[in-house]
């Protein structure tokens, strides 16, 4: 009974990923494909969106543009395919490289405001992109660019395979969200949360917090850009419309609605996304407009979002 009392989020989270990993099973009996597709999306979105968390949740960063890097990560797959380099770990890397660089250079000026310019100035970097690539006609303009065969490993994985693709996208969600409980559990991330509750004092002890932002920065771009090389592969379709302001608001919201600073967050917010967005818009065209009030609400009443529901219920569960 302690054992939940004090860690609900490790059974939550027991529970998750246990579910992800059997749900192939689960269609290969019932025939319904479509959830696994329903599920690579939530995963591919969970990676994303636990890139954003490690500056949003744990730096206080508020970055408005972070869908600028799943656009650049497709890209890095879709580009590549174009001109007939099927090569996964070259377009990996490209995704992981280029993302990266785009963080750094776009960081080092983002960095150096704060608050709402902070949000602007990330929103702009992203529209920039986004508008550059709608035109660029040669890659479909605004348009999109078509796929045709999905990365290749050198025979190591099929993921032209529906299956090796899920348990590629479910082992990467685990990796991703083993980085971030590295980061976080060391310096490097005792300073990243300590920048954000008082930057001046982590200052004074002789903390170069600019550098350390940009570092984290940098590492959730890189962590997003390899969301985007997954989301290239699954949809075998790339379009500018990944990485428009939009795009980068569904992934705020994911992390604030399962909560801000913890690690199981993001996968709890994108699932709750993911599955609301696909009963609501069967209900109704309206459906955005449920989302935001559903926002308003858990912001204003459901302080921690889904993680801190949890961590109250496995509180009144043993009082």
């Amino acid at each position: 009974m302690d054992g939940w009392n004090q860690s609900p989020r490790t059974y939550a989270m027991i529970a998750v990923l246990a579910f992800l990993a059997l749900l192939p099973g689960y269609v290969l009996w019932s025939g319904q494909i479509f959830y696994l597709d329903l599920a690579n999306r939530l995963m591919i979105l969970s990676i994303a969106a636990v890139g954003l968390n490690l500056i949003l949740g744990h730096g206080g960063m508020i970055s408005f543009g972070h869908a600028a890097y799943l656009g650049i990560g497709a890209y890095c797959v879709g580009i590549p395919a174009y001109y007939g380099i099927y090569n996964g770990f070259i377009q990996i890397a490209l995704s992981v490289g280029c993302s990266a660089l785009f963080a750094l250079v776009t960081g080092l000026i983002c960095l150096r405001t704060k608050g709402v310019y902070f949000i602007m100035i990330t929103m702009a970097f992203s529209q920039m992109v986004f508008f550059a690539f709608v035109s660029i006609e040669e890659y479909g303009g605004d348009d999109g660019l078509v796929i045709d065969v999905r990365s290749e490993f050198a025979g190591l994985l099929d993921i032209q395979d529906p299956n090796s693709l899920y348990y590629f996208i479910f082992v990467s969600l685990l990796g991703s969200l083993y980085l971030v409980h590295r980061i976080m559990r060391s310096r490097f991330g005792l300073v990243i949360e300590g920048a954000r509750g008082n930057e001046r004092r982590m200052q004074a002890i002789g903390f170069d917090t600019y550098r350390y932002r940009l570092v984290c920065y940098v590492i959730a771009g890189a962590i997003c850009g390899y969301a985007g090389a997954l989301l290239g592969n699954f949809t075998n379709f790339i379009a500018p419309e990944m990485m428009d302001w939009t795009a980068s608001g569904e992934l705020i919201f994911m992390v604030v609605l399962g909560g801000t600073g913890t690690l199981l967050g993001p996968v709890l917010g994108a699932a709750a996304f993911v599955l609301l967005e696909e009963w609501l818009s069967a209900i109704t065209i309206y459906w955005q407009l449920i989302f935001g009030t559903l926002l308003i609400v858990v912001v204003l009443f459901w302080h921690g979002g889904i993680t801190g529901f949890i961590d109250r219920l496995g509180a009144a569960r043993w009082r």
